[in-house]
């Protein structure tokens, strides 16, 4: 007979796979949405992470966003050069010291983020309301252990 522990440990991975299935399966149909989007902008998906992250901050320096993407500070300089030209991001000066360049998001980037978001958040609804109750519950319990 298996213990408490060992009965819980295997209801708990069962529940991790079905929402490792939820995840890949939203994922999928949200990136492909998502891409389309975004090519025609010529926006790549770290672009759009990193406006994702601008808009909900007042600014980043580099080495905020290099340290937030996992990439180098040269790297980071590249996405927000493109991005700039684009006019999805500003560099500014900051007040207490002009060397250190902030980098914030412009109101066509905002646009842009909430626009996606938008079309993310229809796609997840379309996808949970053709959700049976268990995976329903999968999904309840997901986000109640993980606070969103």
């Amino acid at each position: 007979m298996k213990s408490p522990s060992t009965t819980n440990m295997v209801s708990g991975l069962a529940e991790a796979e079905r929402l490792a299935d939820f995840v890949l399966f939203t994922q999928r149909s949200c990136i492909l949405n998502l891409a389309s989007e975004l090519n025609r902008g010529n926006i790549s998906f770290p672009q759009f992470f990193l406006m994702a992250y601008l808009s909900s901050e007042d600014y980043l320096t580099m080495s905020d966003i290099a340290k937030k993407m996992g990439h180098s500070t040269a790297a980071a300089t590249g996405l927000v050069d493109r991005l700039q030209k684009l006019g999805y991001v500003e560099r500014v000066h900051a007040a207490e010291d002009r060397r250190k360049i902030m980098v914030r998001i412009t109101n066509k980037g905002t646009e842009l983020v909430a626009r996606m978001r938008r079309e993310i958040a229809m796609n997840l609804a379309d996808i949970m309301s053709e959700m049976d109750e268990e995976e329903a519950d999968t999904f309840r319990l997901a986000k109640s252990k993980l606070a969103l």
